[in-house]
């Protein structure tokens, strides 16, 4: 009797009478319906999760790597604002206070004299605060050669505190040339001058503010 006439004659009923080899076969075709069914079933919503799963863990992989560099460059990010903390204060040691202003105007006018020049006008300005610092210019105009009129810009530049030289206009006039300019030097405002100026802007935006509820309906009485 051959394969396919065991196959014919096979009982339903009792399988365990069955060929080993049918047996087998049925095995197996046992198992991929299960697996099919179970995929189609029941296992579609798990790697659907399986899915998900994985794009959360590639996004905290992405921000443990972002994390990881940023505390890689925490040190060289310290370094760095201590090294703009220590410049800044390098800076700011050259403002001059209040109370050095004058000696610095001072210094302005003997840098012109030591060269010899001739000024016809050195006039303060009025200061502008701007921030915590205050701008001061000073009206210069002076009568000297060439190379005193040079060497007095060189002396400027070379001041303990920050001087600027703006709008420099030279003309010749009697064989000598007169220079005329605007030295800019600037100060740090102190603490009392500093509390003073916020006060002063807390009471105009209030007084603002008043005004403008004044002329609403809801502010008529």
């Amino acid at each position: 009797m051959n394969f396919m006439e065991e196959l014919r004659n096979l009982d339903p009923q009792k399988p365990g009478a069955w060929p080993w080899l049918v047996k087998l076969a049925a095995f197996v075709l046992l198992f991929l319906v299960i697996v099919t069914l179970g995929a189609l079933l029941d296992w579609q919503g798990q790697y659907e999760n399986l899915k998900q799963v994985r794009q959360e863990e590639d996004k905290l992989r992405d921000t443990f790597l972002s994390k990881k560099k940023e505390a890689i460059n925490l040190d060289i990010i310290k370094k760095q604002l201590i090294d703009t903390q220590q410049s800044f204060g390098a800076l700011l040691k050259q403002l001059p206070s209040k109370s050095e202003m004058d000696a610095l105007l001072t210094d302005i006018n003997q840098a012109g004299l030591g060269r010899g020049l001739q000024f016809e006008l050195f006039r303060p300005g009025v200061e502008v605060a701007t921030g915590v610092f205050t701008e001061q210019p000073i009206s210069i105009k002076v009568a000297g050669s060439y190379d005193d009129l040079g060497n007095f810009s060189s002396d400027i530049s070379q001041l303990p505190r920050i001087v600027t030289l703006n709008d420099v206009s030279v003309v010749p006039l009697n064989g000598a040339l007169i220079m005329e300019a605007t030295a800019k030097t600037y100060r740090y405002l102190d603490e009392n001058e500093l509390a003073a100026i916020k006060l002063t802007e807390k009471s105009t935006n209030s007084n603002t503010k008043g005004a403008k509820a004044s002329k609403t309906p809801g502010g008529k009485k």
